[in-house]
């Protein structure tokens, strides 16, 4: 019974992400999606520091955004890549706090571009889209989702049991 409230736990708190990134996507649309992009949400991607269940709450919230808000099919499906390849490197440094936020930022500066290219046929550079790109990334990211972190630090042990009661 005990692995089954560790799994429903887990399931719940991916969901919980999921469902938060998703709405701070929508919410913010006009500003989340094209070549200078400030997506609010991926303020989430430092949540790996608390839960591995940030890694596939990540995945799919980026997934369902992109469906929900009309992204391409390229974008559904290599921007949702690029958050999970983010995603997964938050949590392997977790233990290093500075360090949480270089993965998404680095996996999104090096991937988006590519797909505004191809999935919607950006006339930008790619060396240009990777800077406005990695700008947004560094502002979403890197400040917001470092305040995020040292918000949650002294709540951490409240709101990211290790597991189900």
């Amino acid at each position: 019974m005990k692995n089954q409230n560790k799994s429903v736990y887990f399931m719940t708190h991916a969901a919980a992400v999921a469902a938060i990134y998703i709405v701070l996507t929508m919410v913010f649309q006009p500003i989340s999606f094209g070549p200078v992009q400030f997506r609010v949400s991926e303020a989430l991607c430092i949540l790996p520091f608390f839960t591995p269940a940030a890694v596939p709450g990540l995945f799919v919230g980026c997934l369902l955004s992109n469906l929900f808000c009309g992204a391409a099919a390229l974008d559904v499906i290599f921007g949702s890549l690029a958050t999970l390849i983010g995603a997964v490197g938050s949590y392997l440094l977790r233990h290093n706090r500075w360090a949480v936020c270089v993965p998404p930022i680095m996996a999104n500066t090096i991937i988006i571009p590519w797909v505004l290219r191809y999935a919607y046929g950006s006339a930008d550079l790619i060396p240009v889209a990777m800077v406005t790109v990695g700008a947004g990334e560094i502002l979403a990211i890197g400040v917001l989702g470092n305040a995020l972190l040292a918000a949650l630090l002294p709540v951490r042990n409240a709101v990211f049991k290790k597991e189900a009661a």
